[in-house]
């Protein structure tokens, strides 16, 4: 049904064109809205014309219509005056609220439909056939955006979303959960990389600095059939996922930047704990002294580069090499050694894997 704001608007503004009073019933015979000096049509006269089979009649000095919503009554409409003109209004009144209903409803079905292609819930007959009726392109670059609201102000979030992107441009916005917000993107062919992260940062600031919200975002790789959008929506909730287990310090993931978290968050659970047994054996990781690790993931940073790390951490080389040493006497690996520093990153990313999961339980 028509928002009770949309409705007002559009029969006011015909009030305003034509100088005609009219007011709007529900079909239970409510009035919804009145414009002008039109009189209120007796409740009983009112149920005997739903009632009745007739779409239109006059009763009085006003004029009646039905208008139907398919084969369903949505409204009556009743306009007072003289008769030819009262018709004449009435019917443009009939039909503009047609063509509103058609509108609304034409909206509803895009949301049911985009959510449905979402979650793997149409045949491959009814993506081509649906999107044939409700004029959506099928054949069209697209990305799935997800924005992560955890629920805090997600209809703002909503909003401010439908304002940056155009339906119009093929844009599409909806969410299937009370956690997420859903851009579905439609883009030009020559779409790059740096235009599709740019759209993901773009969507952090703005809902930032107007919602005053820290949201995450991820997004999946590019497809370009509509029957594929579903795959990029599982690539971006994955995005949103490992991100926030390996990656917390970022605001923007992308499905293809996951790297060996992506790797990682799909291993078997056994798997990832006989590893960290074998590589920590009988330590803990969360006993490690803090600054030793935050020393280490800096000297990963600089490419295992002693004197750059040293430099950038203003401490004296001996000292990172203090450092170093003892995390090895600890764990037996030595991070200047590649092999060793490769094993202690991806040891330290499945075991914060591991704690996610513990904490998520």
């Amino acid at each position: 049904m028509v928002s009770s704001v949309i409705l007002k608007n559009c029969i006011e503004e015909l009030y305003s064109i034509t100088k005609t009073d009219m007011s709007v019933y529900d079909a239970d015979g409510m009035e919804l809205i009145s414009v002008g000096n039109n009189r209120d049509v007796d409740k009983e006269v009112m149920m005997s014309f739903i009632g009745s089979p007739a779409d239109s009649q006059v009763i009085g000095n006003n004029h009646l219509l039905k208008v139907y919503d398919d084969l369903e009554l949505a409204y009556v409409i009743a306009v007072t005056g003289d008769t030819d003109n009262a018709y004449t209004v009435g019917r443009i009144a009939v039909s503009q609220l047609k063509l509103l209903l058609s509108a609304y409803k034409e909206k509803y079905d895009k949301n049911t439909f985009f959510q449905s292609l979402l979650m793997d819930n149409l045949l491959l007959v009814d993506v081509y056939n649906k999107a044939k009726k409700l004029r959506i392109e099928v054949s069209c670059p697209r990305v799935v955006y997800i924005v992560e609201t955890l629920g805090e102000k997600d209809s703002i979030v909503s909003e401010l979303l439908k304002g940056m992107f155009s339906t119009q441009a093929g844009d599409f916005v909806t969410a299937v959960d009370e956690e997420n917000v859903i851009l579905i993107k439609s883009l030009d062919n020559n779409y790059n990389a740096d235009e599709i992260k740019g759209i993901a940062e773009s969507i952090v600031d703005t809902i930032n600095a107007e919602a005053m919200v820290n949201v995450r975002v991820g997004y999946g790789t590019v497809v370009n059939e509509l029957k594929d959008v579903s795959k990029s929506y599982k690539e971006a909730m994955m995005s949103v996922d490992v991100g926030k287990i390996f990656y917390a310090e970022r605001k923007v993931n992308s499905y293809s930047s996951l790297g060996i978290g992506r790797l990682i968050y799909q291993l078997p659970v056994n798997l990832c704990q006989m590893f960290i047994e074998e590589i920590f054996k009988e330590n803990d990781p969360s006993t490690f002294d803090e600054e030793i690790v935050s020393t280490v993931y800096k000297f990963f940073e600089n490419n295992l580069n002693v004197s750059e790390t040293s430099r950038q951490m203003f401490i004296h080389r001996n000292t990172l090499v203090y450092r170093v040493e003892k995390l090895k006497t600890i764990t037996g690996l030595d991070v200047r050694v590649f092999d060793d520093a490769l094993t202690f990153m991806i040891a330290m990313m499945v075991y914060n894997y591991m704690r996610y999961l513990e904490s998520e339980n």
